[in-house]
């Protein structure tokens, strides 16, 4: 399994039933249930995610004194900036903005700082070249509202701020002429998750006036819709709104910029939906900000110069190559430190040789394979360290960094992604802190790799063309609006192979008279510890797969795992709880001490695959039982292992999936191994029979 737990929503057949009767394809109503939406209007509402979805830009708090200063900028042709963040949120924020303000005649430059040497937001060095340059009025988007001490070095320079942001507000705000950020505490806009772009477009829809409130929207709707996507927002209310619309007008978008993006990608011979935005497009305007070129992708986006636009994407798509291999290397790097544990409660890493670019991305990967918040910091020269973390399991970040504020020099972001400045010698208190922040958070609650289910599918006869197709309708995906996913429980598998040099798992399984099509990317037959004929409950999203015009049903596996009987089940459940050093019974003692001919089938099984045998606990002990004919116990099989491993015989190394990788030390060279004097089985004789009782095998 790539999940330690699956959780698989219950839904109300009355109320999906109900849905159906309006029309609502069963698999749309089964997803809408499982996510707790039962009112039908509110269904409507999200199925239809029209326009009317979009709420009053003048209900954001400062709105109408940062339109009446750009407003007073623009008729005294003042000069202005664009002041922008360099990943892909900030990148569009900033060519919306730019791009309408030159449209209305604005003078009008942009800045983003470079990543790698000036590091986020608004800082004095800028502030001085901007001033230099003449700037008298800078405008923020998707940064800014931390900038206190900025704000008034600006008022000294005679330059007015207007700032525009969507990232958690701290409790002192900039005195800026205008702080438009819907999370500031006395803002009254009802929806809070646009992106930063979300908010340009809205500080742009206010200055054109209501008449022009459409005709803005759809034109700068593409821009919103990548940035939105790119910075994970909710794709709820206005975000789903802004997101249908821009990848409409994506598909035939008129930017020279993106257009070539895209042809570059490879991406316009396929559908442009949000996934497409989100691997495709997003990754490589990043690249640019995160090898700390942001201008080459904000130029890329405003130029109407065909042949410049071409060379741009091309540069920017290397520059994404170069991006994945430090990445890579930065990612590889950190699984060598963390080699030999599995569980933490988060992780404080920090390192001088990392590069800043992509330590947020490779916080991101680790926080999903060690489920728990991830802190990665780059060490610098002046024994500082700049800090990416990300979030697992709606672990509020802002709020932890709020609570190791004296151990910060900085801080700011979102309750899923944010980054802080801290001192060297602070690391290992700040580790400490927030180890006991996250166990406070979580109640105690164990951190598990967790895969949320939209439900079971009681009947393969629901996974038709048809039923999939419908799935369309809640488009566009992203965050609060996952894609769906189902689960099938008790297939049979029919037939595997590897596929795609090796490095994916196809296969076909049967269940109520049917067979399903599936594949698995980036698992293998021998990772999967499956073989033809097993049961395997499988987790996965359905898709249409068009194959020279046949169209048929494909499941697109996230995970799987064998189909456990109640029994099953039970057994690795003591298992587990023996293994923790919790009390057992007499009665479920007896249950787990093998007899002889258990260990001797054990020892024959491995000596006859070499020594060398990796399965899935069940897997191994039906073959072991069937091979000996024996009663089936995968409970008894791993206490016989167990008892090996102490003896020094074999080593058994967990793997991936649950898989048990078992290889025999030395050969036994006869005589009798004394296996019932082990600590293991004594201490199961003794909670069996009492001390000085039975100290043989049970008959």
């Amino acid at each position: 399994m790539k999940y330690q737990q699956w959780n698989i929503a219950q839904r109300s057949q009355e109320t999906c039933q109900t849905m159906e009767r309006q029309g609502v394809p069963f698999l749309v109503a089964a997803t809408l249930c499982a996510r707790g939406m039962t009112d039908l209007n509110q269904v409507k509402a999200l199925l239809s995610s029209g326009e009317d979805q979009l709420q009053d830009p003048f209900l954001l708090k400062d709105m109408d004194l940062a339109v009446a200063r750009i407003g007073r900028a623009l008729r005294n042709g003042e000069k202005m900036a664009v002041y922008g963040d360099y990943d892909v949120d900030g990148i569009t924020s900033t060519c919306l903005l730019t791009h309408y303000l030159r449209d209305q005649g604005g003078d009008v430059c942009y800045y983003i700082p470079n990543r790698l040497s000036e590091g986020y937001g608004v800082n004095r060095e800028a502030v001085d070249r901007l001033a230099q340059e003449g700037v008298r009025l800078i405008v923020t988007v998707d940064c800014g509202i931390t900038a206190v001490e900025e704000v008034e070095y600006a008022k000294e320079l005679g330059i007015d701020l207007v700032i525009t942001d969507h990232h958690e507000c701290k409790e002192e705000l900039p005195t800026a002429v205008a702080v438009v950020d819907p999370h500031r505490k006395d803002c009254p806009y009802p929806f809070k998750d646009l992106a930063g772009v979300g908010v340009a477009l809205k500080l742009v829809m206010a200055l054109g006036g209501e008449k022009r409130y459409h005709a803005l929207f759809q034109e700068y709707a593409d821009l919103a819709a990548v940035g939105t996507v790119a910075d994970v927002m909710k794709l709820l209310g206005e975000n789903r709104t802004i997101v249908r619309v821009g990848l409409n007008h994506l598909k035939k978008t008129r930017r020279r910029g993106l257009y070539a993006l895209m042809v570059e990608a490879g991406t316009l011979n396929r559908a442009i939906n949000s996934t497409t935005v989100g691997y495709c497009l997003s990754p490589r305007i990043n690249a640019a900000g995160r090898m700390g070129q942001a201008a080459m992708a904000v130029e890329l986006i405003l130029t109407e110069n065909t042949h410049q636009a071409e060379t741009m994407a091309h540069a920017l798509c290397e520059l994404n190559r170069q991006r994945q291999a430090v990445e890579l290397e930065v990612f590889n790097q950190c699984l060598a430190m963390l080699a030999g544990r599995k569980q933490y409660d988060c992780l404080v890493l920090a390192d001088k040789a990392w590069h800043q670019g992509v330590v947020g991305i490779v916080a991101s990967r680790l926080a999903e394979q060690y489920a728990c918040p991830v802190f990665m910091i780059c060490l610098q020269e002046d024994g500082r360290g700049k800090g990416s973390c990300r979030s697992c399991k709606n672990f509020n970040l802002f709020s932890a960094l709020e609570q190791c504020a004296d151990l910060l020099e900085d801080y700011g972001g979102h309750a899923l992604a944010a980054g802080f400045t801290i001192r060297e010698e602070n690391i290992p208190a700040f580790r400490t802190r927030m180890r006991e922040i996250v166990r406070t958070d979580m109640g105690g609650e164990e951190l598990v790799s967790t895969l949320q289910i939209d439900g079971e599918i009681p009947n393969t006869a629901l996974l038709t063309v048809e039923e999939v197709e419908g799935l369309s309708m809640l488009e566009p995906y992203g965050a609060g609006n996952p894609k769906p996913v189902f689960s099938l429980s008790g297939v049979t598998v029919t037939c595997m192979s590897d596929v795609g040099g090796g490095r994916h798992l196809k296969m076909r399984a049967s269940r109520d008279g049917r067979t399903v099509d599936m594949i698995f990317f980036s698992m293998t037959r021998a990772k999967s510890g499956l073989n033809v004929g097993d049961r395997a409950d499988v987790a996965f999203y359905p898709q249409i797969n068009d194959y020279r015009g046949s169209r048929t049903v494909q499941l697109h596996l996230v995970d799987l795992r064998p189909s456990y009987t109640a029994q099953q089940v039970s057994e690795q459940a003591l298992y587990r709880k023996f293994a923790r050093g919790e009390a057992i019974s007499p009665y479920e003692a007896r249950q787990m001490i093998p007899q002889r001919e258990e260990f001797a089938a054990v020892w024959r099984y491995l000596a006859s695959h070499s020594g060398d045998v990796t399965e899935i606990p069940v897997s191994l002990a039906r073959k072991i039982a069937k091979e000996n004919d024996l009663w089936e116990s995968t409970l008894r099989t791993m206490v016989c292992l167990e008892v090996l491993e102490s003896f020094g015989l074999v080593t058994i190394q967990k793997g991936e999936g649950g898989t048990l990788h078992i290889r025999l030390r030395k050969r036994r060279e006869g005589g009798k191994l004394a296996f019932y004097q082990s600590p293991i089985i004594q201490r199961l004789q003794t909670i069996a029979w009492g001390e000085g009782g039975r100290s043989s095998p049970r008959s």
